[in-house]
């Protein structure tokens, strides 16, 4: 049976990519969100992947890039969808947010097919995620430093939580934040759905990082083989998981000098950073009010009074 996803329309064993249409720019032009349809000339369940929902959020997209010409229909059980710029607006200006509406498109789902731009956006990506019986919501730390890991957004006591849990076990990052998101998060709306969504957090940088792309491929691979869209097997890893999050601001101005490094292990007490002078006097000196996991930093190292530093992963256990 051929699927279709805006203008991409793919029998069995086939691929093609076009545009799902959402709206019209400022001149009057209409615009559409660059999509693929990956259909498997077997049957099987039914994958949704989107990137760059925030649109500085760009290793996303260089996991699709990377992801989309190694697979081959032929050897696929299934479909995959695929949405690979999310956040358009966001995405031709490098901003986080969209410049139409000043909106974090990951807070408008599911959206409203007469809302605002971002949830007109979001109304169109949650029909086609909806299609789906598995979705990763492929993110980033923005622009901050940050590990790989995958979020688990539905909340504990969420019928699907140990589905979830299991979704973000076999992509594999090593690291999973299981804490109840935000309303309006599509990590949020589709489990309500009856859809194991995730949100892969795959580091933080400025552009993109080679090394968190890479383990964005590898985890949608392990997710494919362990779902039975690709032949093989999985084993997924035991993955360090995080039930709480502390973050950190700077008390005073200064300049940030960090303790431990991203992925250090942290105990209570413990020196997180100082914040000194431009002559290397200290001014404040920072220590972790819990155990935990270095998680996320801020990327420069100036900061002011209130601006937002560091933050650790807590509650710690294993599954």
């Amino acid at each position: 049976m051929t699927t279709r996803l805006g203008t991409a329309s793919a029998g069995p064993g086939e691929v093609d990519t076009g545009r799902l249409e959402v709206g019209e720019t400022r001149d009057g032009s209409t615009f559409g969100l660059p999509v693929a349809v990956v259909n498997g000339a077997k049957p099987g369940k039914t994958l949704y992947m989107q990137a760059a929902s925030d649109g500085d959020e760009l290793n996303g997209v260089g996991v699709l890039q990377r992801v989309v010409p190694q697979l081959d229909p032929a050897e696929i059980a299934g479909t995959i969808l695929i949405v690979g710029i999310v956040n358009y607006h966001a995405f031709q200006v490098a901003e986080h947010r969209n410049p139409i509406d000043d909106t974090k498109m990951n807070r408008a789902y599911p959206g409203s097919e007469n809302g605002t731009s971002s949830e007109r956006i979001a109304a169109a990506t949650f029909e086609a995620a909806t299609r789906a019986d598995l979705i990763l919501d492929l993110h980033q730390g923005s622009t901050s430093r940050m590990i790989d890991e995958v979020r688990v957004r539905c909340g504990t006591r969420h019928r699907l939580h140990d589905e979830c849990l299991e979704l973000a076990k076999a992509f594999g990052c090593g690291y999973v934040l299981d804490q109840k998101g935000p309303d309006g998060q599509l990590a949020r709306a589709a489990p309500d759905e009856g859809i194991p969504t995730v949100d892969p957090e795959l580091g933080g940088c400025v552009g993109w990082d080679e090394t968190s792309i890479r383990k964005g491929v590898e985890g949608v691979f392990n997710v494919l083989t362990y779902y039975d869209f690709l032949e093989g097997t999985v084993d997924p890893e035991r993955q360090t998981r995080a039930n709480g999050f502390e973050q950190y601001g700077a008390s005073c101005g200064g300049l940030i000098d960090f303790e431990k490094d991203l992925g250090d292990e942290v105990a209570r007490g413990e020196t997180l950073y100082r914040i000194t002078t431009p002559f290397g006097e200290t001014k404040e000196t920072v220590t972790a009010d819990s155990d935990g996991i270095l998680w996320r930093t801020r990327r420069l190292p100036q900061v002011a009074t209130g601006e937002y530093v560091c933050s650790l992963g807590t509650d710690l256990d294993s599954y």
